[in-house]
C-alpha cells in the first residue's frame, strides 16, 4: 500500500537510506533494502513530501516511530491543488477505509502543517473549517485521540530562502501511521552530558549511525574509537550490548575525575553500561588469535586530522628503530601512558576494514565515517572497499565549501578467510597507490584551513559563491 511519508527538512540525503535500514531491521533483512518510492506531482526531489509503497501499516508504524528523520507517516486519504479537488478526491477514497475512523464512538484530533512558512492560528482555523465536507462523527479530543489526522499545506513561499522550489501549491489530508519522537534529542544534546571531548558526536547523527547499523535489543555494538562514547550512547537507548575501546588510556579509564567519564554518561542517562571499555590500538587489535563473528555491528567515526588526528602505538624511535621494544616495569605500569606515534588515514580505514572483515557477523554492519574534499577540481570520491564487504549507502553531510564527511554502511556477506585477507591487502595497496595524496599525509586539516582565494565581483566588492538553494547544507 502507498503512504505518504514527510520528513523533516534535514540531512537530505540520509532520509531514505535511514528509511531502508529500519525497513530491513523490522523485516528482519541484513542486507540492502530498496523500497519503491515516488514523488509527489511537481515536487522537487528534495521535497520533504514522498510516496513510498511498504507491505503492511505495522511496518510504518514502526519505522515512523523508530526514525529519526521522518516526521509522520500517513494513510493519504485525498489530495489536490485546492480544497475543491482535495474535496473530490476525499469523497471518492473508498468507504470501507474511512468508517472505522469516524464512528460516534471514536475521538480524533486534526493539526494544521504546513511547509516553508508559518500561518497564525486563525489561518489554521480557516483552514479546518474547509474540512466540514468529512463526515467526522465522534468527539474531537486534543490531548489523548484515538485517531490523529493531518492537513498538510505547501503552498509557495518565495525562491530565495534556501528551500525546494515550489512549481503549484499541493494539499494533502491523511490519517497519522506514526510520528517520530525527536524528543530523545533534547534528552541527549551534548550542552547537557557531563563528559565531553573535542570530537564528541552530534546526538542526531549517532541515533542516525546506530538505525544505518540496524540497532536492536540483543545486539552487540562496538566503537574502536570511543572518545567519550557518544555512538554507544545511541546504541544503548535502542536496548545493544556495547563495548568500546579508544588508544587514549586517560580517556578511557580516568576522564576528568570518578563523577566525569564515559561511565557517567551512561549513568546520567540511565542507560546499560559497556560490557566493557579498553584502551587499545587499533592498529594492533587485542583480540587473541583464531577469535572471529563476535559484535553485530561496528560504528565509528574513525580520526581524519581535522580536529583530531589518528594515532597508533609506537613512538617515532621505536618505529624508526632508533630503540628497540621495551617492557615497562610492573611499579611504573599503573601511571604509564604508552607513546604513540602518527597514524595516517588510509592505513587506519585498512586496519577497520580488516577487523570488521574478522569480528562481524555474517550480515552484521560496519558504519563509519569517510572525510571528502570538496573543491572545485577533485575528482569523483572512492572509496575503500573489502572482500567481505558489500557498501549499501553513502550519505554525504556537507561541513563547509571545503570539505564534507560520507557516512558508509557496509554489510558482511562472506565470511574472513586467508584468501580474503591477502585479496583485501591489494585492494588496500591499490586503494592507497591511487588515492589523493592528503589521505596518506593525513594533510585534511591544511587542505580544509589553508586561506582561499576571496572573489571579487565587478563593482570591487567581496562576493560569497553559497548557492541560493542550500539543498545538502541543510
Amino acid at each position: 500500500m502507498w503512504y505518504l511519508c514527510v520528513f523533516f527538512h534535514r540531512l537530505l540525503e540520509y532520509r531514505k537510506t535511514e528509511f531502508e535500514s529500519l525497513a530491513g531491521l523490522f523485516e528482519g533483512r541484513d542486507g540492502a533494502v530498496t523500497l519503491e518510492w515516488r514523488l509527489p506531482e511537481d515536487h522537487h526531489p528534495d521535497s520533504p513530501f514522498h510516496f513510498v509503497n511498504l507491505p503492511s501499516e505495522e511496518l510504518a508504524r514502526n519505522i515512523a516511530n523508530r526514525s529519526i528523520l521522518v516526521k509522520g507517516i500517513y494513510e493519504l486519504w485525498g489530495e489536490g491543488r485546492n480544497f475543491e479537488e482535495l474535496e473530490e478526491a476525499i469523497k471518492s477514497y473508498p468507504d470501507d477505509r474511512k468508517l472505522p475512523y469516524l464512528k460516534p464512538d471514536t475521538t480524533f484530533r486534526i493539526t494544521v502543517e504546513t511547509f516553508g512558512k508559518a500561518i497564525s492560528f486563525h489561518e489554521q482555523n480557516d483552514r479546518l473549517q474547509k474540512l466540514a465536507f468529512v463526515p467526522f462523527k465522534g468527539r474531537v479530543n486534543l490531548r489523548n485521540p484515538g485517531h490523529k489526522f493531518c492537513l498538510m499545506d505547501n503552498d509557495d513561499y518565495g525562491s530565495s530562502n534556501g528551500l525546494p522550489p515550489v512549481v503549484q501549491r499541493r494539499i494533502f489530508f491523511g490519517r497519522e501511521i506514526g510520528a517520530s519522537d525527536r524528543k530523545i534529542l533534547q534528552t541527549y544534546q551534548l550542552k547537557s552530558r557531563k563528559y565531553l571531548g573535542p570530537t564528541a558526536m552530534d546526538a542526531e547523527m549517532a541515533f542516525l549511525m546506530a538505525n544505518q547499523a540496524q540497532v536492536k535489543p540483543g545486539k552487540l555494538v562496538y566503537d574502536p574509537f570511543v572518545g567519550t562514547g557518544s555512538i554507544l550512547i545511541a546504541a544503548a537507548h535502542f536496548g545493544a550490548m556495547t563495548m568500546g575501546a579508544d588508544i587514549d588510556i586517560r580517556v578511557v579509564r580516568d576522564g576528568r575525575g570518578p563523577d566525569c567519564n564515559i561511565w557517567s554518561n551512561f549513568k546520567q542517562y540511565g542507560l546499560p553500561m559497556p560490557l566493557s571499555l579498553l584502551r587499545a590500538d587499533n592498529n594492533l587489535p587485542p583480540w587473541r588469535s583464531g577469535l572471529k563473528e563476535v559484535f553485530d555491528a561496528i560504528i565509528c567515526d574513525p580520526p581524519y586530522g581535522v580536529r583530531a588526528g589518528g594515532r597508533k602505538s609506537g613512538g617515532r624511535k621505536l618505529l624508526k628503530g632508533v630503540i628497540g621494544p621495551y617492557t615497562v616495569p610492573d611499579d611504573k605500569r599503573s601511571n604509564h601512558i604508552p607513546s604513540t606515534a602518527a597514524y595516517s588515514l588510509v592505513e587506519c580505514v585498512h586496519d577497520l576494514l580488516d577487523l570488521a572483515a574478522k569480528m562481524l557477523v555474517m550480515g552484521g554492519r560496519l558504519v563509519y565515517f569517510y572525510p571528502v574534499l570538496r573543491e572545485d577540481d577533485s575528482a569523483e570520491p572512492t572509496f575503500p572497499e573489502h572482500p567481505c564487504f558489500e557498501l549499501t549507502a553513502k550519505c554525504e553531510q556537507i561541513l563547509s565549501y571545503r570539505y564534507s564527511r560520507v557516512l558508509l554502511t557496509m554489510v558482511k556477506v562472506a565470511p574472513y578467510t586467508e584468501d580474503i585477507e591477502l585479496a583485501a591487502r591489494v585492494k588496500h595497496l591499490d586503494f592507497k597507490e591511487n588515492h589523493l595524496k592528503w589521505l596518506e599525509d593525513g594533510n585534511l586539516h591544511s587542505a580544509v584551513f589553508s586561506p582561499s582565494d576571496v572573489k571579487i565581483n565587478g563593482s570591487g566588492e567581496k562576493c560569497s559563491s553559497k548557492p541560493k538553494y542550500r539543498g545538502k547544507y541543510v
